[in-house]
């Protein structure tokens, strides 16, 4: 498998471990429109008591993944800097630097979101 290969491989296992989050999203959403059937049954606080449980669990494992990924990349961005492709040890003249720069820089922002969501 040459490196586009293998490239495309890993962003089509991600794209369907995706898939199957949001399939998953849209399971625990249908089984939240099914819990009125408890405040109809006057049993209000259940309904609460679940929707509560699974929001805090679900914010507490979407939380974790943040913060464990954000650690690994941010503990990676040294090493990731050196890949900066060069030409003659210029990287200004190297093909792909101004591409290289602009998804190092997306990687920074997005890890910049994660740690503000993370303080809040």
């Amino acid at each position: 498998m040459d490196a586009v290969d293998e490239v495309r491989e890993a962003r089509i296992r991600c794209t369907r471990h995706l898939g199957d989050l949001h399939r998953l999203h849209l399971a625990m959403l249908a089984e939240s429109r099914g819990l009125k059937r408890f405040t109809s049954a006057g049993r209000a606080n259940a309904e609460i008591e679940i929707v509560a449980e699974l929001l805090e669990q679900y914010l507490s494992a979407s939380d974790a993944f943040l913060e464990n990924m954000r650690g690994r990349m941010e503990a990676r961005l040294g090493l990731l800097r050196r890949g900066e492709p060069l030409l003659d040890g210029k990287p200004e003249d190297a093909p792909g630097h101004g591409g290289f720069w602009l998804t190092f820089s997306r990687l920074c922002a997005v890890l910049r979101r994660v740690s503000r969501r993370a303080e809040m």
